[in-house]
C-alpha cells in the first residue's frame, strides 16, 4: 500500500508568524484535498532561518499556542504533519515536563503530529550551522535521533545542515528507517550541494528522501527551493523549482524492501 506525501515549498515572509502560519495552513489544506496523507513544512517557516535577531523573541515551548496551531492543522486536514521547525524555548518545555537537551537556551525543533493530533515525535537539529550563520551560537544542539512510525513507513527526521553528515543517516537506517525527511532552509549559493546531498543520502541508504525547502529572501540570503522527493535509487520522483508550490509523490514501503533485498549494499557494510 502506498502513502501519498506532499512537501510544502512555502514563500516565507520574514518574521511574519501569523501570515506564514495562515499560508502554511492553506497549503496543507490544498495538499490534503489532493489526497496527501503526510505533509512536510520547511525549516523555521514562521520567521525565516536567517532572521537571527528574531530567534529569542519567537521562541516558545512545546506547550504553546504555536504548537497547538500546528496540531490543529494536522487534525483539521486529517493528515500526518512534519511541521517544519520553530525556535523552541527549552526552559519552557522543560518546565512543562518535556525531556530537553538543556534546561536553558533555544533549539531548532521539529514536531511530528499524527492525523488525530497526537505528538508522535520531537526532533532537535543536531548539527547547527556556523558558516556565515549565527545558529551555532544562538541555539543548543539536539542529542537524539527521532524515528517515527507513520502507517507502513518508518520516518527518520533531520533538518537542513544535518544533510551533510552521513553518519546520522546510517544510524537511522540501523533503527529501521525507510523514509528520511529533511525540512530545510537551504540558500542559493549551494544549490548543487542541496541536490547532490539529497540524492546521495537516498542512494547510500536505499531509502526515500524528502527534502522540503522554502523560498524567500532574507537580507543577503535567498532560499533556493528545489524541494525534491527521491526514491531509494536516487531517482527524482517529483521536484520543484524556486517558486512557492507543493511537491507530491506516492511512496511504497515495499519498494524499499525489494531494492534492499535485490541490491544488498547495506548488508555489505564494514563500518
Amino acid at each position: 500500500m502506498t502513502v501519498s506525501v506532499a512537501l510544502v515549498q512555502l514563500d516565507i515572509e520574514p518574521v511574519a508568524v501569523d501570515t506564514n502560519l495562515q499560508r502554511a495552513a492553506a497549503a496543507v489544506e490544498t495538499a490534503a484535498e489532493n489526497g496527501a496523507e503526510l505533509v512536510v513544512l520547511p525549516e523555521l517557516f514562521t520567521i525565516g532561518f536567517f532572521e537571527f535577531d528574531a530567534y529569542a523573541d519567537s521562541a516558545v515551548g512545546l506547550e504553546s499556542p504555536l504548537v497547538d496551531r500546528l496540531r490543529s492543522i494536522a487534525v483539521e486536514n486529517g493528515v500526518g504533519l512534519v511541521a517544519g521547525s520553530f525556535v523552541e524555548d527549552l526552559n519552557a518545555s522543560h518546565t512543562a515536563g518535556f525531556d530537553t537537551p538543556a534546561t536553558e537556551g533555544y533549539a531548532n525543533t521539529v514536531t511530528i503530529f499524527d492525523a488525530d493530533g497526537s505528538l508522535e515525535g520531537v526532533y532537535r537539529k543536531r548539527h547547527l550551522f556556523g558558516y556565515e550563520s549565527a545558529e551555532a551560537t544562538l541555539l543548543v544542539a539536539g542529542e537524539r535521533e527521532t524515528v517515527v512510525e507513520f502507517g507502513e513507513l518508518t520516518l527518520g527526521i533531520s533538518v537542513c545542515y544535518d544533510l551533510r553528515f552521513p553518519e546520522l543517516y546510517r544510524s537511522m537506517i540501523d533503527s529501521g528507517v525507510d523514509t528520511i525527511i529533511v525540512p530545510s532552509a537551504w540558500p542559493y549559493p549551494r544549490t548543487e550541494h542541496w541536490e547532490t546531498l539529497g540524492r546521495a543520502r537516498a542512494i547510500e541508504n536505499l531509502a526515500y528522501v524528502l527534502t522540503a525547502n522554502g523560498v524567500g529572501t532574507f537580507g543577503d540570503s535567498q532560499l533556493c527551493g528545489r524541494s525534491t522527493i527521491y526514491d531509494p535509487w536516487g531517482t527524482t520522483l517529483a521536484g520543484a523549482g524556486d517558486d512557492e508550490t507543493i511537491v507530491t509523490a506516492e511512496l511504497d514501503p515495499d519498494r524499499v524492501a525489494a531494492i534492499r533485498a535485490d541490491f544488498p549494499s547495506l548488508r555489505d557494510r564494514r563500518l
